[in-house]
C-alpha cells in the first residue's frame, strides 16, 4: 500500500528494455515504441502547449463541466486553496474544474467498492491494483479506455507513456486506467527509533531476530511506548508479512488479496497455499513470541490509530511501509526538530528488489461519468502539464512546498497540510524528489537500483471472474481466522493453524489455486517463457 511520495528506482526506458526481455509486452498500447518515454523536459514542453494538444477543434469545450473524483486517504487541511488553484488552471484550458471526495485510511477499504457497487455519481476516481483494480474493472466499475479515446483527450500521456505501462493496465486485453508513468519500489522498511537501540545498546537492527529483539526490549524497559502500531486498514494478512513473509522468502502473493504464492525465480511459476508452508508456520509463531512480549497493542486487531502520526508523536518505537514514505515522514520530523533520533532498517537486506508495475497508482473513469472526455482532458493535464502537476503533487509554491530548479522541492511551513492522500495516482516523470531526503534513504535507493529484479511473472494480473465466490470466501476466512492467528491472539498456535487450513479448504483455495496456475501457464506460455 503505498501512501507516498513517488521514489524513481529505474527510468521507464530501462523498465521498458528490461520487461520486454522477458517477453511480457502484452499490449498493443501505445506511445512511440521508439521513444518509450519523454523527458521531463519534453513533458513539460507538451504541457505548456496544452491547449492546442489537448483543446482542439476537434474537442468541443464550450460548455462548463463540474468533475467529481475519489480519492483515497484523509481530505488536507488546505484543500480548499490548493484545489482553488487547480480549478483556475482547469478553467482556463479546458472549461472545467473538479471536486474532491476522500475516503479516509481508517475505512477506506469497505467504502471504496461500496461508491462503485451503489453506482454513486462521481467521474474518476484513484485505482490501484492494491485497491482491487483487477476486481471492479471486471465488474464494470470503471470504463474502458480506448486507443482513439486515449489519443483525442489525452495526447500528452499517449506520447510519454512506455508501450509497456498501457499492457500491464490492461485486464482480458482491455484498459481501465491510466497508470503512473513513473517507476518505484514497493518493498518495506521498518522505520524506528535510533535513539532507543541505543538507549539499550541493542545491535544492528538487520535481520528479523535483531528486530524482534528490539521490539521484546522496548516493551519490557520503554513504559509508554508501543514498540511496533500497525497501518489501519481491512488486510487479510500482517501489516509485516511483505517484510517477513513476501521478501524473507522472495515470493511474490497477488497483491495480498489470497494466501498464494509463488517463488520469484521459479521459471515454471508453480503456485502454492501460504498457509501450508513452513515458512508461514515458523513466522506465525515468531508472530505469537512478539504478542506474548507485549510487541503490539493487544487491540491492534481493531485499533484505528494513525500509525505515521503514532510514531511522529514519539508514541510507537517502529512502524513500517515503503522507503518513499519513511523516507518523507523522516524529511518532515527532523525539519520540524523532533526530539527523536530515527533511522531505517532493511531486514531483508540479501534478498531480491522489485520494483512496482504501473498499476501500482492510476486513475480511472467511472463507468457512469457523465463526461468522461474532460475527465480524460483533466488527467492529461495533472499528469503532464508542469504547473498543474505541481499544484496537485506539491500544493502551493512557498506555502507548502519551496522549488528548488525543474525537479526538487524543500517542505515549506504547511507541507503538513497538504500531504498523505492519493494524490501519487498523477506520478510521472514531472514529480518533484525532496531535496532534503534522509541520505540514508538515497543510499538504498541507489543500492536497490543496482539490484532490482526483474521476473517472469512480474506483469502477470489473475482474472479472478471464475471463482469470485471462492475469492470472497476465502476472503472472509483470512480475515476471520488468519488475522487473529498472525497478531498472536490465538493461545494454542498449532490448532489455530490446522483450523485455518481446514477452513480456507472448504472455502475453495484449491479451486482458486487451480485456476490462477492455469492462467499463469497460459501467461508464460504466450510470453515464451
Amino acid at each position: 500500500m503505498n501512501k507516498k511520495r513517488g521514489m524513481t528506482l529505474l527510468s521507464g526506458v530501462i523498465m521498458l528494455s528490461l520487461l520486454s526481455a522477458c517477453g511480457n509486452n502484452n499490449g498493443n498500447g501505445g506511445g512511440n515504441a521508439a521513444e518509450p518515454q519523454a523527458s521531463a523536459a519534453a513533458t513539460q514542453a507538451a504541457g505548456d502547449n496544452t491547449k492546442a494538444a489537448g483543446d482542439s477543434s476537434t474537442v468541443d469545450t464550450s460548455q462548463p463541466v463540474a468533475l467529481k473524483m475519489i480519492f483515497v486517504g484523509p481530505k488536507p487541511v488546505d484543500y480548499d486553496t490548493v484545489f482553488g488553484e487547480i480549478n483556475k488552471k482547469l478553467k482556463e484550458k479546458i472549461n472545467a474544474t473538479v471536486e474532491g471526495e476522500f475516503l479516509d485510511w481508517s475505512d477506506w477499504a469497505q467504502k471504496y467498492p461500496l461508491k462503485l457497487a451503489a453506482n454513486e455519481d462521481f467521474d474518476l476516481i484513484y485505482a490501484a491494483n492494491w485497491a482491487g483494480y483487477n476486481d471492479q474493472s471486471l465488474k464494470g466499475g470503471f470504463l474502458e479506455l480506448t486507443d482513439e479515446m486515449l489519443q483525442k483527450y489525452t495526447p500528452m500521456t499517449w506520447k510519454a507513456m512506455p508501450e509497456v505501462s498501457w499492457g500491464q493496465a490492461k485486464v482480458n486485453g482491455k484498459l481501465y486506467m491510466v497508470p503512473q508513468n513513473r517507476g518505484e519500489t514497493v518493498e518495506k522498511l521498518i522505520l524506528y527509533r535510533e535513539d532507543l537501540r541505543k538507549k539499550y545498546n541493542l545491535p544492528e537492527i538487520n535481520s528479523p531476530e535483531a528486530y524482534a529483539n528490539y521490539l521484546k526490549t522496548i516493551a519490557e524497559k520503554e513504559k509508554g511506548v508501543t514498540p511496533f502500531v500497525p497501518e489501519t486498514g481491512d488486510w487479510k494478512l500482517h501489516n509485516l508479512d511483505r517484510v517477513l513473509l513476501k521478501q524473507q522468502n522472495e515470493w511474490n502473493m497477488l497483491d495480498f488479496d489470497l494466501p498464494i504464492g509463488f517463488k520469484l525465480d521459479d521459471p515454471t511459476g508453480k503456485v502454492f497455499n501460504v498457509y501450508e508452508t513452513p515458512e508461514f508456520k515458523d513466522l506465525i509463531y515468531y508472530y505469537k513470541d512478539l504478542a506474548d512480549n507485549n510487541a503490539w497493542s493487544k487491540s491492534a486487531l481493531n485499533s484505528k490509530l494513525d500509525h505515521q502520526q503514532e510514531f511522529r508523536a514519539g508514541k510507537t518505537a517502529s512502524i513500517t511501509h515503503n522507503l518513499g514514505t519513511l523516507g518523507a515522514l523522516m524529511t518532515d520530523m527532523r525539519e520540524k526538530k523532533s526530539p527523536y533520533e530515527l533511522a531505517l532498517a532493511d531486514v531483508t537486506p540479501d534478498k531480491k528488489k522489485s520494483v512496482a508495475v504501473s498499476t501500482q497508482n492510476g486513475i480511472a473513469i467511472h463507468a457512469t461519468s457523465k463526461n468522461p472526455e474532460r475527465a480524460l482532458m483533466m488527467v492529461d493535464l495533472l499528469q503532464n502539464d508542469k504547473e498543474l502537476h505541481d499544484l496537485i503533487m506539491n500544493g502551493i509554491p512557498s506555502v507548502h512546498y519551496n522549488p528548488v530548479g525543474d525537479d526538487k522541492y524543500t517542505n515549506a511551513e504547511k507541507n503538513a497540510n497538504y500531504t498523505g492522500f492519493s494524490n501519487w495516482g498523477f506520478n510521472s516523470p514531472l514529480n518533484r524528489d525532496n531535496a532534503s531526503f534522509p541520505e540514508e534513504a538515497n543510499a538504498l535507493t541507489d543500492k536497490w537500483e543496482g539490484e532490482v529484479y526483474h521476473y517472469p511473472l512480474e506483469t502477470f494480473a489473475f482474472n479472478n471472474s471464475n471463482v469470485k465466490t471462492e475469492v470472497a470466501n476465502v476472503g472472509n476466512v483470512m480475515l476471520q481466522y488468519g488475522i487473529p492467528l498472525e497478531y498472536g491472539t490465538v493461545k494454542d498456535v498449532d490448532k489455530g493453524l490446522a483450523t485455518l487450513q481446514k477452513q480456507v479448504k472448504a472455502a475453495g483455495i484449491d479451486k482458486i489455486i487451480a485456476e490462477v496456475q492455469r492462467q499463469i501457464d497460459e501467461f508464460l506460455a504466450k510470453s515464451g517463457q
